[in-house]
């Protein structure tokens, strides 16, 4: 009481004794008040430690303390905290990145001295990174088939004669008939007149196809058709009206989509398990603030291409910075615009394991004349690498490998399960613990009839 005297009173008789103490001018309340901030992390501890012997569970306690506060005045809080007998203590000191979840509003007439500031007076870390708020949940059993699917007898294809601005090749998209539903697994290019580069589209968005999520593919089919690049007229199926197209990799998209919805593959409905795992739909877009991206320059002398792969950052609520985004500015193919918007997708899921598996695929890429010699990432060593694709696959993995996110070899660092095979009740094999599957990155390697067996992606390894 402000007299001195301890009694107990309710809340509201506290505050009519208060409010007539002050004579009724509550402009003297904050004499009486201090906020969080205000008192020091050992204040906030013995506050804890006073009613800590008249709890029998636990307490949620945060210590809260200013931006400012400087760490040697509560780095033994803890073990003064654990003599004191406390069940449970936290410490809070917001910053820039993760920002704070206590804070007091500042007085009116400052808040209009922060109205007249210009954009660039806000910047207060030289280094920092869009943040996220909201998680998405990792998903189990999203692909379809792990791998190309083994096919004994064959498979159906239906092929389509692109007519670009640099000369015809042909499109191929082969499909398969699991479960009594058609569905398009595979589509690749070929011709002397393919655009270089194209193929890198085609075998990542073959890989999207396999996976068990009919909206996931009309999403990267979607944002294939916007890329821009040297437009053109084509003949569109299945009459053959003219219709104008802003690249060929947009051409590409709209003649796969086309006979998707041929297939019936968009009708089918069902989870949409790669999809709901994204952390952002659409990309982030940055502020004048801007963001922190992680840039590195690529020279191909084999092709003469010379150019700079640049990776965008996001922070997300557990503090891991993720790349969301990768652009290419320079003299590069450009059908890797398609490429770029595929694998910008798939950094976007939440299971780190999707991306990884998407850039192994591209380690091997091969390109007739366009292999090269180029340092390993990370170290002096250099070695031949079978394509400009392949090395940008390598420069990511390097820079999720630098974050803590992948290894050196692609693979996640943490598991959640999205690249889990779906159980087939028909498949006399189990999952068994056994050696490292090169293909799906689980412990499941066996022996089995003479060869390594995995026996959660049927990856088949060495035999004898």
């Amino acid at each position: 009481m402000p007299d001195g005297t301890l009694k107990e009173y309710s809340v509201e008789d506290y505050a009519w004794r208060l409010y007539r103490h002050l004579g009724g001018d509550v402009t003297k309340l904050p004499d009486y008040f201090v906020t969080a901030l205000e008192i020091s992390a050992a204040a906030h501890k013995d506050m804890v430690a006073a009613v800590a012997p008249y709890i029998d569970t636990s307490i949620s306690k945060t210590v809260n303390v200013p931006a400012e506060y400087p760490y040697e005045d509560f780095q033994d809080l803890y073990m003064s905290a654990w003599k004191s007998g406390l069940k449970g203590l936290a410490t809070y000191r917001p910053n820039s990145v993760l920002g704070s979840v206590l804070s007091v509003e500042a007085p009116v007439a400052e808040a209009a001295a922060v109205d007249a500031k210009s954009p660039q007076d806000f910047v207060s870390d030289a280094n920092r990174r869009l943040s996220i708020k909201d998680l998405p949940a990792p998903v189990l059993s999203s692909l379809r088939w792990p791998n190309r699917p083994n096919l004994p007898e064959g498979n159906l294809c239906w092929t389509y004669m692109l007519d670009s601005p640099i000369g015809k090749f042909a499109l191929f998209i082969g499909h398969v008939e699991p479960e009594g539903h058609t569905w398009p697994f595979e589509v690749w290019a070929n011709g002397p007149a393919e655009p270089r580069g194209l193929g890198a589209v085609a075998k990542t968005l073959s890989m999207d196809m396999r996976a068990k999520d009919h909206a996931w593919l009309e999403m990267k089919l979607d944002a294939l058709a916007k890329t821009p690049g040297d437009s053109f007229e084509m003949p569109m199926p299945p009459h053959g009206e003219r219709k104008r197209v802003p690249s060929v990799v947009s051409a590409m998209a709209q003649i796969i989509r086309w006979r998707c919805e041929n297939l019936g593959a968009f009708k089918h409905e069902g989870p949409t398990p790669v999809k709901d795992a994204l952390f952002s739909a659409k990309e982030p877009k940055t502020g004048t603030d801007g963001t922190l991206s992680w840039t590195v320059d690529i020279s191909n002398p084999s092709t003469s291409e010379d150019f700079v792969l640049g990776l965008k950052e996001i922070t997300l609520p557990d503090g891991v910075t993720r790349p969301y985004s990768m652009w290419l500015s320079g003299n590069y193919p450009r059908a890797l615009d398609g490429l770029c918007k595929l694998l910008s997708l798939d950094m976007r899921v939440l299971d780190p394991a999707w991306i990884g598996m998407k850039l192994r695929k591209l380690l091997d890429y091969p390109e007739p004349l366009g292999d090269f010699m180029a340092f390993v990432p990370g170290s002096r060593k250099q070695q031949t690498y079978p394509s400009t694709v392949a090395y940008i696959a390598q420069l990511i993995i390097h820079r999720y490998a630098m974050l803590g996110i992948l290894d050196d070899n692609g693979f996640p660092l943490q598991q959640m399960g999205i690249l889990k095979a779906p159980e087939d009740a028909s498949n006399s094999v189990h999952l068994t613990q056994g050696k490292l599957c090169g293909e799906c990155g689980n412990y499941t390697m066996i022996r089995k009839d003479g060869c390594d067996f995995c026996t959660a992606c049927g990856a088949v390894g060495t035999c004898g």
